[in-house]
């Protein structure tokens, strides 16, 4: 279990950093003995034995049944930088014990491999951009850094966090050298991507317009009604007297008569007698072509005859909550958000395949 004790810990520290790591955070699994366990954040007292399905790094089994050192070979060239199957197999025993997932087996092994060796090359490659933009970290980041880690595993100083770190198959030097990669790749990236990528009010306008049904989601409206039902079994004939109901209906509305009366006199739906009114309703209480007809009009508003499967039914639109003040300057920050994301995304993608172009990769999995 050496080799998965040693593909483990780069996890632990990577948890421990908040983010720190150069692979995504993917989740804390309870075993991870640096995170899960005691709350207090001391090491617990019985380490937990990650899953069997995390693989190991390539050894060889001597004649005696001990086991050799790992077989290593170089499985891709990144410029002039090696990565070697034990970098590699170690990089995917970290994706796997985050996302505490076994690896596919057969064919779909071969392709899964091929995927962490590409998410592999990215990071390379965005390490290997920085250093030739001379991106620098002083000691001091990297110190702050190291001290929130002190900080979450309760480590008085640094040799009690490298006593810690050591429990887990790492040295304070390459813990500091991790820390020291993620710093250089955010600074990469905030130069060449996230400071390309900005997001207009104008844009936020035009997302708020095209999908504020979604927006308002939850926010509710009230609503009157006026209801003509066909007598039962009376086919066409009963819908057309339902129809011409409805109209004479109508007709009384548009000549200034009061909704609330025209409904106690004449609607089928027991809201009648209260005036028609359907009271505070919210979206997706209604089928929704009624909600759609409703929520068409404007306040006050009153609808023309409207058939469904019950009969005739003329709506008026009382009042609607809608997306402003408070609500509307929290919306506009998450839209503003999302927009960020999709163009940060975008963006991310297209410079990391220059990055590919320009390189020399050769594939030797």
């Amino acid at each position: 279990m050496r080799g998965a004790a040693r593909a483990a810990a780069p996890v632990a520290l990577a948890l421990a950093l908040g983010g720190c790591g150069i692979l995504p955070a993917l989740g804390v699994p309870t075993w991870v003995p640096l995170i899960g366990g005691a709350s207090s954040g001391k090491l617990a007292a019985t380490r937990a034995e990650p899953p069997r399905t995390a693989p190991l790094l390539s050894r060889g089994v001597a004649p005696d049944g001990e086991q050799t050192p790992p077989v290593d070979r170089v499985v891709c060239v990144v410029n002039n930088d090696a990565i070697t199957l034990y970098e590699l197999e170690e990089y995917e025993a970290h994706l796997l014990y985050e996302s505490k997932e076994s690896p596919p087996e057969g064919e779909a092994r071969e392709a899964f491999r091929k995927q962490i060796l590409d998410r592999f090359v990215d990071d390379r490659l965005q390490l290997q951009q920085a250093e030739r933009e001379k991106l620098a970290v002083d000691d001091i980041d990297i110190n702050e850094r190291m001290a929130e880690v002190m900080k979450r595993l309760s480590a008085q100083n640094e040799k009690e966090l490298d006593d810690k770190l050591k429990e887990q198959g790492l040295s304070l030097e390459s813990a500091k050298k991790r820390v020291r990669n993620r710093l250089l790749v955010d600074r990469i990236v905030s130069r060449r991507v996230r400071l390309r990528v900005s997001v207009t009010e104008q844009e936020v306008d035009r997302y708020l317009e095209q999908n504020r049904e979604k927006l308002e989601v939850g926010l509710g409206f009230e609503a009157s009604h006026i209801l003509f039902v066909p007598p039962a079994d009376s086919g066409d004939d009963g819908w057309q007297t339902a129809r011409r109901r409805a109209d004479e209906a109508s007709a009384r509305l548009l000549g200034g008569e009061e909704f609330a009366e025209v409904a106690r006199q004449t609607s089928d739906d027991p809201s009648g007698k209260d005036g028609g009114r359907l009271g505070k309703l919210k979206r997706g209480e209604l089928a929704p072509e009624i909600e759609a007809t409703i929520l068409r009009l404007r306040t006050g508003e009153v609808s023309t005859p409207f058939r469904s499967g019950v009969g005739y039914h003329i709506f008026r639109l009382d009042s609607r909550e809608m997306l402003g003040g408070e609500a509307l300057t929290q919306a506009r920050g998450q839209v503003r958000d999302i927009l960020f994301r999709e163009k940060y995304d975008a963006r991310l993608k297209e410079w990391l395949g220059e990055l590919r172009q320009r390189a020399i990769i050769d594939v030797r999995l």
